[in-house]
């Protein structure tokens, strides 16, 4: 990755100075990145993007250009020579890329001097953000596939390559079995799939003619697109001639793309068509502005699809194009000791959780699923032996007693005084974790449609702490 120093706000930057300018720029701070909801009204978030977190962190340097860059906005040559020395020695702890996340938990926690997070927050959101969004619709569209391929087809609809290239590698993470960007196949070793366009087949003068050429050039991975002219009348015909002309050279086809029209007819008469002609064990992949919902009703149709082609839907979420990641402050150190400090707001939703906090995921202990998760203090201890009792942090009547449990810690250490501890994994390994997690939710989580709200709850401790703290800002007369 590319020196991003720059890839920041510009009010970063005029806090950076005044911090520096009132001498507390070396005081250390904690912040939490969080998400109040989750995208496309999903029970879950899967959060993607860590492994570019941590590249951005490790490169994170000042450049002399970018230093007369700034300069050259007013600032004086203190702040350049601060930023000039600048490297990150704090501390971050966040989920293993891959993780489950539910609003409302930190996902990252900066520990830093005010100096170094305060810089670091716009590029954290901008890649956490986008990345796990389109991770999470990838995961809502594979659901909706039942266990078919889905192959994501985006990038000519990507908002520009960067979008294209890290959409691509979190729709993997997310469940897609390829893409078809080749760039990003080569940077994060995933699989690329494709085969032509309707060009191809406009270019020869028949279109049975353009099948036989494709078929010459890849008789062993030959897949033919038959909407260009008349699915049923032309397409699929020619296809079975030329897959039969391929079996007596001794291949077998791929199978077929349908591009447009009704999929759910198309598709079941071309199941009987390819069926008849002996063709069973060719697929049929289907494309055209696909998306979960489409999908789903495909399927209730009895649609003879196999794979699925997902493009503009998935690499833009198109129907929730942002994931609202947000970066709070929750402690300020003094003298040695960490002051929670609370964000007050008129709207409930956004006041922050105050303190130095972990969350902890409790699963019941004979099934493996996960039954609620607890965001606590840092030097809070559960004591496993011993039932657990939770409750919801505003309606907290609802209250739910757990017995015969085992807990996790979600944040993991991914860089301790600057540097870094986390342990990389490949695409694919995080695809595979993301499997393992989703397996541990009940399925009434996975709902594509009105899912059921998983718990989220405040430790006894953490949920007196903000009262207090509410409180006093009521009675002081500020809120």
């Amino acid at each position: 990755m590319k020196n991003l120093a720059l890839l920041t706000d510009y009010y970063q930057l005029t806090m950076m100075n005044g911090y520096l300018k009132n001498n507390i720029h070396n005081e250390n701070v904690v912040f939490d990145m969080f998400f109040r909801k989750n995208p496309c009204d999903n029970g879950y978030t899967i959060i993607a993007g860590i492994e570019q977190m941590i590249e951005y962190i490790e490169n994170l340097r000042f450049t002399e250009d970018d230093l007369e860059y700034v300069k050259g906005l007013g600032f004086d040559n203190l702040f350049i020579d601060e930023l000039r020395n600048f490297k990150f020695s704090g501390t971050i702890y966040g989920v293993k890329e891959g993780s489950i996340m539910f609003p409302g938990e930190p996902i990252i926690r900066v520990k830093s001097t005010c100096f170094e997070a305060q810089l670091v927050e716009t590029a954290i959101l901008n890649i956490i953000n986008f990345q796990s969004l389109i991770a999470t619709k990838a995961s809502r569209i594979c659901n909706a596939a039942k266990g078919d391929s889905v192959f994501e087809f985006g990038l000519r609809r990507a908002q520009a390559p960067d979008a294209g290239i890290y959409g691509a590698r979190a729709a993997v993470i997310g469940g897609c079995s390829s893409s078809s960007n080749v760039l990003a196949g080569k940077m994060f070793n995933i699989p690329v799939v494709g085969t032509q366009a309707h060009s191809w087949i406009q270019t020869f003068d028949t279109e049975l003619e353009s099948f036989r050429a494709y078929a010459r050039t890849y008789p062993d991975k030959c897949m033919l697109l038959v909407d260009t002219y008349d699915a049923i009348q032309s397409g699929i015909p020619n296809a079975i001639t030329v897959f039969k002309e391929l079996r007596e050279s001794g291949y077998e086809p791929i199978g077929i793309r349908i591009d447009s029209g009704d999929l759910a007819y198309l598709s079941k008469q071309a199941r009987k068509m390819l069926d008849k002609a002996g063709f069973q064990k060719a697929i049929i992949v289907a494309s055209s502005d696909l998306d979960e919902d489409t999908i789903d009703d495909l399927k209730i149709q009895g649609a003879a699809i196999n794979g699925w082609g997902v493009g503009t839907n998935l690499i833009t979420s198109k129907n929730c194009p942002a994931l609202g990641g947000v970066y709070k402050l929750a402690a300020i150190e003094k003298n040695n000791t960490l002051i929670p400090k609370i964000k007050i707001s008129e709207n409930p939703e956004k006041i922050t959780n105050p303190g130095y906090k972990k969350v902890v995921r409790i699963y019941d202990k004979y099934s493996g699923k996960a039954l609620a998760d607890l965001i606590m203090l840092e030097d809070e201890v559960i004591e496993k032996n011993k039932p657990l009792t939770i409750f919801h942090p505003v309606y907290t009547w609802k209250k739910k007693v757990v017995n015969n449990y085992e807990v996790r810690e979600m944040l993991i250490p991914i860089f301790v005084d600057g540097d870094k501890i986390y342990e990389s994994q490949s695409v694919k390994e995080i695809q595979t974790y993301v499997n393992k997690e989703l397996s541990t939710l009940w399925p009434e989580y996975l709902r594509l449609n009105k899912p059921q709200v998983y718990k989220v709850d405040l430790s006894q401790k953490l949920w007196t702490l903000k009262q207090q703290m509410v409180n006093q800002y009521k009675e002081s007369g500020e809120f």
